[in-house]
This record gives structure tokens, sequence and C-alpha cells, in this order.
């Protein structure tokens, strides 16, 4: 299994959380439980949405388990996986490394947008949220809700409110209205109020509910 690149975390956190605490009763209270734990963004664009895919509607521990063959196939342990190596793989392997037929169409898909430049992964750092989340949802296989953990995650967007998120929605539910059942037009009045910090918002709400920190 290959190592984890080092973890970096958002030069805004401090200051988010002070911009919350003052701004919302559940923030206030939400964010001292948790101490010094922050976001933490690692690996590379490419990895992270090729494993965003490779854990699409399996369990994380089958989703690792899957993950490691496949990687195997294609890179040393201390190295990136590589589009141009990815799009080299015979479909028997990739199947024999557990992928269903339909996500190594995906990855194959996501392979050939980063190999050709299709995508603009050196520009993303000065494009808008929306116009990376049209790019990524053109690949197949990666939908609306991915491209914001991505942007969460991977790029560190502060501002990022994923309203198709169960996890957000029950949280907003339990922690703002008693746990009575929340629209997404709910969720969104609520994360008005956390801008423009709302994707640091959302994961003390995750928190909230799972004291372990995600990581894509």
């Amino acid at each position: 299994m290959a190592p984890k690149a080092a973890a970096v975390t958002p030069p805004y956190w401090d200051d988010a959380c002070k911009h919350l605490a003052k701004r919302d009763r559940v923030m206030k209270k939400l964010i001292p439980q948790f101490g010094e734990a922050r976001l933490q963004s690692r690996g590379d664009a490419f990895t992270t949405l090729a494993r965003s895919i490779v854990g699409q509607q399996i369990s994380v521990k089958a989703a690792q388990s899957v993950w490691d063959r496949f990687a195997a196939l294609v890179i040393a342990p201390s190295t990136k996986l590589p589009p141009g190596e990815v799009l080299k793989l015979k479909t028997d392997s990739m199947r024999a490394a557990g992928l269903s037929a339909r996500k190594v169409e995906y990855l194959r898909d996501l392979a050939q947008h980063f190999d050709d430049g299709t995508v603009h992964v050196r520009q993303w750092q000065q494009m808008d949220d929306e116009d990376i989340i049209e790019e990524l949802v053109a690949i197949r296989g990666i939908g609306r809700w991915t491209a914001e953990m991505f942007l969460i995650f991977h790029l560190m967007r502060p501002n990022v409110l994923p309203v198709d998120d169960l996890g957000l929605i029950k949280g907003i539910s339990v922690n703002y209205f008693s746990g009575e059942p929340v629209t997404r037009v709910e969720a969104r009045e609520v994360g008005d109020a956390w801008a423009p910090f709302r994707s640091v918002a959302t994961w003390y709400i995750w928190r909230s509910l799972d004291p372990l920190p995600v990581e894509y």
C-alpha cells in the first residue's frame, strides 16, 4: 500500500473559525469540541478523483482493497498514479483488481481527460468553483457531489455548500432543527450565514455526526 502524502491544511482555518463562532450559535458550540483538528488535503488531483470513482457504492474497506490492487498495476509505492499508464492497462487486468466494467470505463475517461489536457489542472487555482465543477462533471462517473468534495478536500476551497450531501442535511437537521426533516432550501438558508466559510462549517457539521475526520 502506498504511503500517504504529507497533509496540507488550509491557511484560512483559524480566521474561519473565529468568523463562524461570532456569526452562528451552533458553530460557537461545535468548533471548540474538536480542538486542533483541521481539514486536510493529500495526494494529487488525478489520484483523488480516481479514488472517488473506485469508492462509489461500496464500503470504505472494500474501496481501499480494490484501490490497492488497482494502484499496484501502475505505480510503485512512492509515486503518483500516472493517467497515461492507466490508459495502457488492459480491461481484464482492471476487472481482476475488482473494478466493475462501468468503473473501468469511468477511470479510462478520467485518465483521457487528464492526459489530453481537457481539464485545466494548472488553471484551477485561478478558476471559480462553478467553472471547475463544470469541467469535472463532463467526465463520466463524476457528478456534482463528487466535484464539490474535490473542491473541499483537494483544492480546499473555503465556501462550498454541498446541499446534496446526506451528512450535511442530517447534521443541519440535528443541530438547527431538533432533528426535524430539512429541505435543501432550508439548508441553503442556514449555509448563507456561514459565508464566506461554508466549507469549514460543513466540515464541523460532519464532525458533529462522526468525530473521525473524513479524508479523500
